[in-house]
Protein backbone atom coordinates (compact mmCIF):
# COMPACT_ATOMS: atom_id res chain seq x y z
CA UNK A 1 0.00 0.00 0.00
CA UNK A 2 0.94 3.56 -0.45
CA UNK A 3 1.34 6.10 1.97
CA UNK A 4 -0.68 8.32 0.49
CA UNK A 5 -3.35 5.47 0.45
CA UNK A 6 -2.18 4.56 4.45
CA UNK A 7 -2.74 7.64 5.65
CA UNK A 8 -6.55 8.19 3.63
CA UNK A 9 -7.33 4.93 5.55
CA UNK A 10 -6.42 5.99 8.49
CA UNK A 11 -7.91 9.77 8.56
CA UNK A 12 -11.24 7.85 7.32
CA UNK A 13 -11.09 5.63 10.39
CA UNK A 14 -10.44 8.34 12.87
CA UNK A 15 -13.21 10.58 11.32
CA UNK A 16 -15.25 8.39 13.74
CA UNK A 17 -14.03 9.75 17.20
CA UNK A 18 -12.34 12.80 15.81
CA UNK A 19 -12.87 16.16 13.81
CA UNK A 20 -11.30 16.34 10.12
CA UNK A 21 -8.23 18.39 11.41
CA UNK A 22 -7.43 16.15 14.45
CA UNK A 23 -7.52 12.67 12.30
CA UNK A 24 -5.34 14.09 9.99
CA UNK A 25 -3.14 15.14 12.34
CA UNK A 26 -3.29 11.68 14.19
CA UNK A 27 -2.71 9.86 10.68
CA UNK A 28 0.54 11.36 10.77
CA UNK A 29 1.79 11.14 13.41
CA UNK A 30 1.08 6.78 13.20
CA UNK A 31 2.01 6.89 9.69
CA UNK A 32 5.59 8.97 11.03
CA UNK A 33 5.97 6.53 14.07
CA UNK A 34 5.89 3.60 12.29
CA UNK A 35 7.91 4.31 9.00
CA UNK A 36 10.51 6.32 10.96
CA UNK A 37 9.91 9.19 9.22
CA UNK A 38 10.12 12.99 9.94
CA UNK A 39 7.03 15.03 8.76
CA UNK A 40 8.58 16.56 5.95
CA UNK A 41 9.78 12.79 4.49
CA UNK A 42 6.67 11.51 4.39
CA UNK A 43 5.22 14.00 2.59
CA UNK A 44 7.50 14.18 -0.15
CA UNK A 45 7.28 10.14 -0.41
CA UNK A 46 3.60 9.77 -0.30
CA UNK A 47 3.84 7.76 -3.15
CA UNK A 48 5.96 5.19 -1.85
CA UNK A 49 5.19 1.92 -0.70
CA UNK A 50 5.29 0.42 2.93
CA UNK A 51 5.23 -3.51 3.77
CA UNK A 52 2.38 -5.12 5.59
CA UNK A 53 4.09 -4.89 8.80
CA UNK A 54 3.75 -1.31 8.88
CA UNK A 55 0.12 -1.20 7.09
CA UNK A 56 -0.75 -3.43 10.62
CA UNK A 57 0.79 -1.88 12.72
CA UNK A 58 -1.07 1.32 12.08
CA UNK A 59 -4.44 -1.25 11.64
CA UNK A 60 -3.67 -1.91 15.18
CA UNK A 61 -2.66 1.12 16.27
CA UNK A 62 -6.31 2.86 14.96
CA UNK A 63 -7.95 -0.06 17.10
CA UNK A 64 -6.53 1.03 20.34
CA UNK A 65 -6.99 4.69 19.43
CA UNK A 66 -10.92 4.08 18.62
CA UNK A 67 -11.46 1.88 22.17
CA UNK A 68 -10.15 5.32 23.81
CA UNK A 69 -6.78 4.47 24.60
CA UNK A 70 -4.59 8.05 24.28
CA UNK A 71 -2.35 8.46 21.76
CA UNK A 72 0.87 9.48 23.92
CA UNK A 73 0.45 5.70 24.86
CA UNK A 74 0.29 3.92 21.80
CA UNK A 75 3.51 6.30 20.55
CA UNK A 76 5.55 5.67 23.76
CA UNK A 77 6.27 9.32 23.36
CA UNK A 78 4.77 13.05 23.80
CA UNK A 79 6.66 16.34 23.22
CA UNK A 80 6.59 18.46 26.27
CA UNK A 81 8.73 21.93 26.76
CA UNK A 82 11.00 21.17 23.67
CA UNK A 83 11.98 17.47 24.71
CA UNK A 84 10.50 14.32 23.24
CA UNK A 85 10.14 12.08 26.05
CA UNK A 86 9.28 8.41 26.93
CA UNK A 87 5.92 8.07 28.31
CA UNK A 88 4.21 4.42 28.88
CA UNK A 89 1.08 3.75 31.14
CA UNK A 90 3.09 4.53 34.09
CA UNK A 91 3.12 8.13 34.57
CA UNK A 92 0.96 10.96 33.07
CA UNK A 93 0.95 11.89 30.39
CA UNK A 94 2.70 15.34 30.03
CA UNK A 95 -0.55 18.22 29.18
CA UNK A 96 0.23 21.68 27.66
CA UNK A 97 -1.11 22.95 31.65
CA UNK A 98 1.99 21.63 33.37
CA UNK A 99 3.40 24.35 31.32
CA UNK A 100 2.35 27.01 33.59
CA UNK A 101 4.09 25.27 36.92
CA UNK A 102 7.16 24.45 34.61
CA UNK A 103 7.58 27.91 33.44
CA UNK A 104 7.07 29.33 36.79
CA UNK A 105 9.97 27.47 38.39
CA UNK A 106 12.02 28.31 35.60
CA UNK A 107 11.55 31.71 36.07
CA UNK A 108 12.69 31.71 39.38
CA UNK A 109 15.56 28.82 39.33
CA UNK A 110 17.14 30.85 36.99
CA UNK A 111 17.87 34.04 39.87
CA UNK A 112 18.73 31.00 42.53
CA UNK A 113 22.63 30.87 43.72
CA UNK A 114 25.21 29.04 41.19
CA UNK A 115 24.31 25.55 40.70
CA UNK A 116 21.00 25.38 42.58
CA UNK A 117 19.36 22.18 44.10
CA UNK A 118 15.84 21.13 42.75
CA UNK A 119 13.77 18.59 43.71
CA UNK A 120 10.75 17.34 41.66
CA UNK A 121 8.68 15.75 43.45
CA UNK A 122 6.07 13.18 42.36
CA UNK A 123 7.51 13.17 39.13
CA UNK A 124 6.53 10.90 36.81
CA UNK A 125 7.96 10.78 33.15
CA UNK A 126 10.38 13.61 34.76
CA UNK A 127 9.28 16.00 32.62
CA UNK A 128 9.32 19.83 34.85
CA UNK A 129 12.80 18.87 36.60
CA UNK A 130 13.79 17.90 33.21
CA UNK A 131 12.37 21.15 31.34
CA UNK A 132 14.40 23.28 34.13
CA UNK A 133 17.05 21.16 33.73
CA UNK A 134 17.37 22.10 30.05
CA UNK A 135 16.67 25.77 31.04
CA UNK A 136 18.58 26.29 34.05
CA UNK A 137 22.09 24.64 32.90
CA UNK A 138 23.77 24.65 35.83
CA UNK A 139 21.28 23.18 38.33
CA UNK A 140 21.54 20.01 39.87
CA UNK A 141 17.94 18.19 39.65
CA UNK A 142 16.56 15.07 41.69
CA UNK A 143 13.32 13.60 40.50
CA UNK A 144 11.67 11.71 43.26
CA UNK A 145 8.63 9.13 42.79
CA UNK A 146 7.21 6.98 45.04
CA UNK A 147 6.49 4.73 42.01
CA UNK A 148 9.33 2.16 40.89
CA UNK A 149 8.21 1.99 37.59
CA UNK A 150 7.65 5.70 36.85
CA UNK A 151 11.31 6.44 38.15
CA UNK A 152 12.61 3.71 35.34
CA UNK A 153 10.40 5.80 32.94
CA UNK A 154 12.03 9.24 34.36
CA UNK A 155 15.72 7.50 34.34
CA UNK A 156 15.19 6.90 30.11
CA UNK A 157 14.42 10.35 30.15
CA UNK A 158 17.34 11.94 31.76
CA UNK A 159 19.34 9.62 29.54
CA UNK A 160 17.91 10.45 26.07
CA UNK A 161 17.69 14.28 27.04
CA UNK A 162 21.58 13.44 27.88
CA UNK A 163 21.30 14.81 31.51
CA UNK A 164 22.95 11.58 33.53
CA UNK A 165 25.78 14.12 34.99
CA UNK A 166 22.81 16.89 36.15
CA UNK A 167 19.48 14.73 36.98
CA UNK A 168 19.63 12.00 39.35
CA UNK A 169 16.64 9.74 40.53
CA UNK A 170 15.44 8.75 43.93
CA UNK A 171 12.47 7.01 45.36
CA UNK A 172 10.38 9.47 48.04
CA UNK A 173 7.06 9.32 49.74
CA UNK A 174 5.47 12.72 48.65
CA UNK A 175 2.73 11.77 51.86
CA UNK A 176 5.45 11.03 54.70
CA UNK A 177 8.85 12.40 55.49
CA UNK A 178 11.40 13.03 53.21
CA UNK A 179 14.78 10.37 52.99
CA UNK A 180 17.32 11.58 54.91
CA UNK A 181 20.09 11.06 52.67
CA UNK A 182 17.99 14.04 50.18
CA UNK A 183 20.24 17.29 52.05
CA UNK A 184 18.53 20.34 50.89
CA UNK A 185 17.37 22.30 47.97
CA UNK A 186 16.76 25.67 46.97
CA UNK A 187 13.68 24.67 45.30
CA UNK A 188 10.95 21.90 45.17
CA UNK A 189 8.66 21.38 42.36
CA UNK A 190 5.32 19.35 42.40
CA UNK A 191 2.89 18.56 40.49
CA UNK A 192 0.97 15.96 42.99
CA UNK A 193 -2.19 13.88 42.55
CA UNK A 194 -4.82 16.39 43.21
CA UNK A 195 -8.17 14.98 41.48
CA UNK A 196 -11.03 14.55 44.27
CA UNK A 197 -12.72 11.38 45.07
CA UNK A 198 -15.88 12.38 43.72
CA UNK A 199 -13.81 14.06 40.53
CA UNK A 200 -12.47 10.60 39.95
CA UNK A 201 -15.52 8.93 39.34
CA UNK A 202 -16.22 11.48 36.44
CA UNK A 203 -12.62 11.13 34.35
CA UNK A 204 -13.13 10.67 30.77
CA UNK A 205 -12.44 6.58 29.94
CA UNK A 206 -9.07 8.06 28.39
CA UNK A 207 -7.90 8.91 31.66
CA UNK A 208 -9.72 6.84 34.23
CA UNK A 209 -9.09 3.44 32.03
CA UNK A 210 -5.47 4.16 31.04
CA UNK A 211 -3.57 6.81 32.92
CA UNK A 212 -2.07 5.65 36.70
CA UNK A 213 -4.97 6.17 39.15
CA UNK A 214 -1.90 6.54 41.64
CA UNK A 215 -0.60 9.62 39.88
CA UNK A 216 -4.07 11.18 40.09
CA UNK A 217 -6.02 10.45 43.05
CA UNK A 218 -5.55 13.42 46.07
CA UNK A 219 -7.67 12.10 48.88
CA UNK A 220 -11.17 12.77 49.15
CA UNK A 221 -11.01 16.89 48.51
CA UNK A 222 -7.98 16.78 46.30
CA UNK A 223 -5.89 18.37 48.80
CA UNK A 224 -3.73 15.48 50.96
CA UNK A 225 0.17 15.76 48.82
CA UNK A 226 -0.35 19.93 49.65
CA UNK A 227 -0.91 19.26 53.40
CA UNK A 228 1.84 16.88 53.45
CA UNK A 229 4.50 18.34 51.28
CA UNK A 230 4.09 21.74 52.59
CA UNK A 231 4.13 20.60 56.05
CA UNK A 232 7.10 17.26 55.55
CA UNK A 233 9.34 18.63 53.47
CA UNK A 234 9.86 22.00 54.54
CA UNK A 235 12.90 20.90 56.55
CA UNK A 236 14.58 19.70 52.96
CA UNK A 237 14.80 23.33 51.63
CA UNK A 238 17.23 25.90 52.40
CA UNK A 239 16.21 29.36 54.42
CA UNK A 240 14.05 30.73 51.52
CA UNK A 241 13.98 27.72 49.71
CA UNK A 242 11.05 28.10 47.13
CA UNK A 243 8.11 25.53 47.06
CA UNK A 244 6.26 25.76 43.29
CA UNK A 245 2.90 23.74 42.88
CA UNK A 246 1.14 22.77 40.15
CA UNK A 247 -2.77 22.47 40.91
CA UNK A 248 -5.95 21.22 39.78
CA UNK A 249 -8.88 24.20 38.52
CA UNK A 250 -10.31 25.97 41.30
CA UNK A 251 -8.23 24.66 43.88
CA UNK A 252 -5.66 28.15 44.45
CA UNK A 253 -7.25 29.63 47.15
CA UNK A 254 -6.75 26.33 49.38
CA UNK A 255 -3.28 25.54 48.17
CA UNK A 256 -2.35 28.68 49.07
CA UNK A 257 -3.71 28.81 52.69
CA UNK A 258 -2.20 25.14 53.63
CA UNK A 259 1.09 27.17 52.33
CA UNK A 260 0.60 29.89 54.12
CA UNK A 261 -0.16 28.03 57.55
CA UNK A 262 3.04 25.79 57.34
CA UNK A 263 4.63 29.34 57.07
CA UNK A 264 5.40 30.36 53.51
CA UNK A 265 4.77 33.64 51.63
CA UNK A 266 2.83 33.35 48.52
CA UNK A 267 4.67 35.32 46.04
CA UNK A 268 3.48 34.55 42.64
CA UNK A 269 0.51 32.67 41.21
CA UNK A 270 -0.54 31.78 37.54
CA UNK A 271 -2.32 30.67 34.89
CA UNK A 272 -1.97 28.45 32.19
CA UNK A 273 -2.63 28.51 28.21
CA UNK A 274 -6.51 28.17 29.05
CA UNK A 275 -6.64 30.97 31.32
CA UNK A 276 -7.08 28.90 34.25
CA UNK A 277 -5.39 29.74 37.77
CA UNK A 278 -2.63 26.81 37.65
CA UNK A 279 0.49 27.27 39.62
CA UNK A 280 1.78 28.98 42.93
CA UNK A 281 5.11 30.08 43.76
CA UNK A 282 5.80 30.11 47.67
CA UNK A 283 8.88 30.87 49.46
CA UNK A 284 9.84 28.87 53.09
CA UNK A 285 11.21 31.15 56.15
CA UNK A 286 13.52 33.66 56.26
CA UNK A 287 17.23 33.80 53.87
CA UNK A 288 20.36 33.83 55.81
CA UNK A 289 22.44 37.15 55.64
Amino acid sequence: MKISELYLSARRALLQTEDAQTAGMIARSLLCHYTGQTPEAMLSHMEQYVGDEVCHAVDAALGRLLRGEPLAYILEEWDFYGMRLHVTKDVLIPRDDTCAVTALAIKQALFLQQAPRVLDLCTGSGCIGLAVATRVRDARVTLADISPNALNIAKKNVTSQKLSARVSCVQADALGEPPAFLGKFDMIISNPPYITGQEMLQLPESVKDYEPHLALFGGDDGLDFYRAIAKNYAEVLKPGGYLCFEFGMGQGDAVSSILEANGYTILERTRDYNDRERAVMAQYGRKED
